[in-house]
């Protein structure tokens, strides 16, 4: 994940028309004011993606390609929550086995450098066997095993809280990890039936580096101490801010292509002079300032598809929010399509409003769940404030309760793209409207999420969900607390209901029943006023000519050992 908002402080608004229409004309400097002549095209559909794909006979050997990186990873463990987000994840799924990927459509692919195969061999109870590839070992020179299996399985299956893990979905299901009939071959046995098994030990993390509780919560902090693929880390300066990914020598598969992979952190918004000065390959183009200088940027393409992201608007579940109807109102009193038209001003691909917690609109099962929840209506917002006892104040002042003022802060990344800056201010005149005074508050980026996200220090934040899949990751980002985690959940909002549907739904392998109790779940979220949904982000990239198998993945994982420069 990374943060999509910041905002500036807004004075007090007129009518919400104006306010709206201010926001919009604020957007000169995200791509020429409030007119977007940006012609619009149909996000790519299900199955899409666009990578310039190159069978590894016409890739170069040798050579670098740049990433930028939002921020230091301070935390390189992907089953501890701080470790589990975005760029840190990606980063790891290709330093350690990951022994399935997933294609543009989403479907899971064994990895033969990992696996020979892994088949469910009983249904009741529901039984795994993996049949390891005998050449795969670990950088300490110990093969991979049954033991780095029930290792995973008991740090993250949550039965320990001195674990803190960031999402025991499926392992928690898990009554059993042996050895099968040699050391490669490893049976993981279900206490309750799993659908997603495919997206267990994603990435696989060796029992010697997770052996304790404190191995497993600070072991990984500012180092990786063990790997297995086809890179390894080659320097991590934390001064420079800059991460080094090189060929293993010890690797038993294919080679990869490139001598090195280079990360530097650097805020969003700077990425786009550093892409147009050649200091990095890659750069987000999905937002009207990026496009429109990057467009027609000299040895440039522009690649586009529909991954799992998502942006959205989280409440907290403290003071004025712990009551459901005040977050409700706040939903209500937001209109979505402004919202979204500030957001996609400028940007080539239409940003769809999105209806569903769960699933985004490229993945079967998708229905849009909102109700009335995410319905615009000023009238009903005050309505169930009324109900909720905040009292109109008059004269543009924000609504009382008890002597308190209905004063609310939303904290803000302060690298945020200036189109998100827009949306949040034109959202602050919004709430204005229906007697919500909100204050927008920047913060570090580094600690955005390590300060206020994650240990649920706000009130009100927005940031992106990513790779929130498959279906059944949802119940990490909605589920109850278990003192003192809160999983992916960092509002701590949720209920038991939700829980069982989501648990209900992951253990339910018809994917038509199972999406019903998805959507049923996903129903009751809107309901419960977690979080407003607003659309689903297309990815929109901009790529050096003549880099291969690499751009814009939708639903697939990306590769760095096919990673390369055109022949």
């Amino acid at each position: 994940m990374d943060a999509s908002t910041t905002a500036r402080r807004l004075g007090r608004a007129a009518a919400l028309a104006v306010a709206v229409a201010l926001a919009v004309t604020a957007c000169t400097s995200g791509g020429g004011g409030s007119a977007d002549n940006a012609a619009k095209s149909e996000p790519p559909g299900p199955g899409a993606n666009d990578l310039n794909p190159k069978p590894l006979d016409q890739v170069k050997d040798g050579g670098e390609v740049r990433f930028p990186l939002y921020q230091w990873i301070t935390q390189w463990n992907p089953l501890q929550v701080d470790g589990y987000y975005g760029s840190a994840v990606s980063i790891m799924r290709n330093l350690e086995p990951s022994l399935f990927n997933t294609d543009a459509a989403g479907s899971f692919l064994p990895d033969p450098d990992y696996l020979v195969d892994a088949k469910v061999t009983s249904i009741s109870p529901q039984v795994v066997t993996y049949r390891l590839n005998p050449k795969a070992k670990w950088s300490d020179g110990k093969p991979l095993g049954y033991l780095d299996f029930k290792a995973d399985w008991q740090a993250a299956g949550g039965k320990d809280p001195a674990y803190n893990v960031s999402d025991p979905s499926g392992y928690e299901q898990i009554s059993a990890v042996e050895q099968g009939a040699d050391p490669t071959e490893v049976k993981v046995t279900f206490a309750e039936p799993y659908a997603d098994w495919q997206n267990l030990f994603r990435p696989l993390i060796p029992a010697a580096g997770i052996s304790t509780p404190d191995d497993f919560n600070k072991g990984w902090v500012e180092k990786i101490p063990i790997t297995a693929g086809a890179l390894k880390v080659g320097t991590a300066d934390k001064t420079a801010q800059t991460l080094t990914l090189v060929p293993d020598p010890a690797w038993w598969g294919t080679r990869a292509k490139v001598d090195k992979v280079t990360f530097r952190v650097m805020s969003q918004s700077a990425t786009t002079q550093a892409y147009l000065n050649n200091e990095i390959d890659y750069a987000a183009a999905g937002t009207a300032t990026a496009y429109g200088q990057l467009k027609d940027a000299k040895d440039t393409v522009i690649r586009s598809a529909s991954p799992w992201d998502e942006v959205h608007i989280s409440f907290g579940g403290s003071g004025a929010l712990s009551d459901r109807k005040v977050r409700q109102a706040l939903g209500k009193a937001l209109d979505r399509s402004a919202l979204i038209k500030i957001a996609n001003n400028g940007v080539p691909v239409e940003f769809k409003p999105l209806g569903n917690h769960i699933f985004m609109p490229n993945q079967a099962g998708y229905q849009d769940t909102s109700g009335d929840w995410a319905r615009f209506d000023l009238a009903a917002a005050k309505k169930l404030l009324d109900e909720a006892g905040w009292k109109e104040a008059g004269g543009g002042q924000p609504r009382t309760k008890d002597g308190r003022p209905l004063e609310l802060h939303w904290v803000l990344n302060d690298s945020t793209p200036q189109a998100q800056i827009d949306l949040a201010t034109a959202a602050v005149a919004m709430w204005q409207a229906a007697g919500a005074k909100v204050s927008l508050d920047k913060v570090p980026a580094n600690d955005f999420f390590t300060k206020y996200v994650n240990p649920g220090k706000f009130e009100i934040a927005s940031w992106r969900n990513t790779d929130s899949f498959p279906l059944s990751k949802s119940l990490t980002n909605f589920r109850l607390p278990v003192g003192d985690n809160s999983f992916s959940n960092p509002s701590r909002l949720g209920s038991q209901e939700i829980d069982e549907l989501l648990k209900k739904a992951a253990g339910t392998v018809d994917p038509a029943e199972a999406a019903k109790l998805y959507n049923q779940a996903d129903a009751k979220i809107w309901e419960l006023g977690h979080t407003v949904e607003l659309y689903q982000r297309p990815e929109v990239v901009a790529t050096r000519k003549g880099l291969a198998n690499y751009g814009a993945f939708g639903l697939a994982g990306e590769d760095y050992s096919k990673l390369g420069w055109e022949k």
